[in-house]
């Protein structure tokens, strides 16, 4: 029997797509307990006896379509683990991870992940970039924003770049760029029916002709954006055909040198998952869009290569930023690098803007729109004094800190850290500290501390003290 709360429309549209033996067992499944899921971040957990211990701890199976994907029971509540704050894995519905997969991206190249809060594709990108290439992530609602510069800071992303954008401000600036897009689309999300019983209240057809209205206009743009070769994939967690398999002949019809590769559906009913659908489009290669994207491209790079080259010139205020994080550096982070990338500053703030040899950036590219997170940020210079960042201990490791200090999982002294207090420490213990946790045999950063005196101060930023649970 179905939920009855279902709406009268979707059913007969579930009925009128899969037929009535199907469509029955469609609907039924909405009276099964929902999945969970979580994706371990590759980019950080390199220890096989780190992932073997995760899978133990909360007793994960795999997902079948992505080798980093795990399915977890609901009571296990990895969410509120310190391993969770170390940024070894995301919480991720599973069905959710086949978009990505299907992507494929590579490392090295630069990618534009155009509708990312709160930010698992994003996370499962920067994780097959393994550190290479470029990846812009943007989100164009400010709190949504926000919460996906925050999943990029806490999964230790150096690579990435976090706009708060509409398409049309980014394809303005970034025509024919990236060599790949991932477009997870708003939808009507039919597919969180069984996760949120609020988007049943919300879903009627006139939200999904909405919603279909507002994906076109983000897949043309995404579109502008997309190189010669390159390669979309669009996808919704929702099940009408309207914001689906429609969608994506419309764009088939109106664009003759873009073709389908792939497409998939994730169905509830058939596999262990919410539910999803990905189409993945390709570009053609056409010898006129290759000679203006060269032609184009190569007058582009003479620009902006210039200004890269005078980047540290650019003002006193950079250049002493820069000199203050360098010094600071040499001391008590030894093995960072900062490769790649080209630093900038907003007020006090210093960071690492990434780039890639597809596109090469400097921060006048970015006026008039928001950056919520422009690069790596590495920290904040106070009259020469420079004060490392949260975000910058999340993407170093142990072995690159002058000193570490590491704590058991269940420990006292960790759980004392995440809730924001002091610890004591040897007396001759001097200077920042990266506070890791350990996992396995490897250990995983959590955030900064200063010692002296014996004392370690506690520099974990006061908004994430409270999300620690032991």
């Amino acid at each position: 029997m179905s939920d009855p709360s279902l709406p009268a429309e979707y059913k007969e549209q579930i009925l009128h797509m899969l037929g009535q033996e199907e469509g029955s067992a469609f609907l039924n499944s909405y009276e099964q307990p929902r999945t969970f899921g979580l994706r371990i971040n590759s980019l950080k957990l390199k220890s096989d006896d780190s992932l073997t211990n995760i899978i133990r701890t909360f007793n994960l199976s795999p997902v079948p379509w992505c080798n980093t994907g795990y399915y977890y029971k609901e009571d296990t509540r990895p969410g509120k683990h310190p391993y969770h704050m170390a940024g070894l894995y995301y919480i991720q519905e599973p069905s959710a991870m086949s978009a990505v997969e299907m992507l494929d991206p590579q490392p090295g190249e630069t990618i534009l992940d155009l509708a990312a809060a709160p930010g698992g594709k994003t996370t499962q990108i920067a994780a097959k970039l393994n550190g290479q290439g470029l990846l812009i992530s943007n989100e164009i609602h400010p709190q949504r924003a926000k919460i996906l510069a925050e999943n990029v800071e806490r999964m230790g992303i150096r690579r990435a770049i976090v706009t708060q954008a509409s398409p049309p401000e980014l394809s303005a600036r970034f025509p024919l760029t990236f060599d790949r897009i991932m477009l997870d689309a708003p939808c009507s999300g039919e597919g969180m029916f069984r996760k949120d019983p609020s988007a049943i209240a919300e879903w009627s057809p006139d939200s999904v002709a909405l919603c279909a209205s507002r994906q076109w206009d983000i897949l043309q743009g995404a579109i502008a954006m997309l190189k010669p070769g390159g390669t979309i994939a669009y996808s919704t967690c929702t099940f009408n055909r309207s914001e689906n398999e429609e969608m994506i002949a419309r764009v088939l019809e109106a664009y003759p040198f873009m073709r389908l590769k792939a497409e998939r559906r994730v169905w509830p009913h058939v596999q262990r998952g919410e539910g999803h659908y990905v189409a993945v489009l390709e570009r053609d290669t056409l010898e006129e869009e290759q000679a203006g994207l060269s032609k184009s491209g190569d007058k582009s790079q003479k620009k902006r290569g210039k200004s890269k080259r005078t980047g540290l010139e650019a003002g006193k205020e950079l250049k002493n930023a820069w000199e203050a994080f360098t010094s600071w550096a040499r001391r008590d982070l030894p093995g960072f690098k900062a490769i790649g990338a080209t630093p900038v500053l907003f007020g006090e703030a210093l960071y690492l803007l990434p780039q890639s040899q597809g596109l090469i950036l400097d921060i006048e590219q970015f006026s008039g729109i928001k950056l919520p997170r422009a690069g790596l940020h590495v920290g904040d210079c106070h009259k020469n004094r420079f004060i490392p960042a949260h975000a910058l201990a999340m993407a170093s490791r142990p072995e690159e800190a002058a000193h570490s200090l590491s704590l058991e999982a269940d420990s006292p002294q960790l759980a004392a850290f995440l809730h924001g207090e002091a610890l004591s420490v040897a007396p001759e213990l001097r200077g920042w500290v990266l506070v890791t946790v350990l996992c396995g045999s490897a250990s995983y950063p959590v955030g900064w501390g200063k010692a002296s005196g014996g004392q370690l101060k506690n520099h974990l930023p006061k908004g994430l003290r409270s999300r620690c649970c032991h």
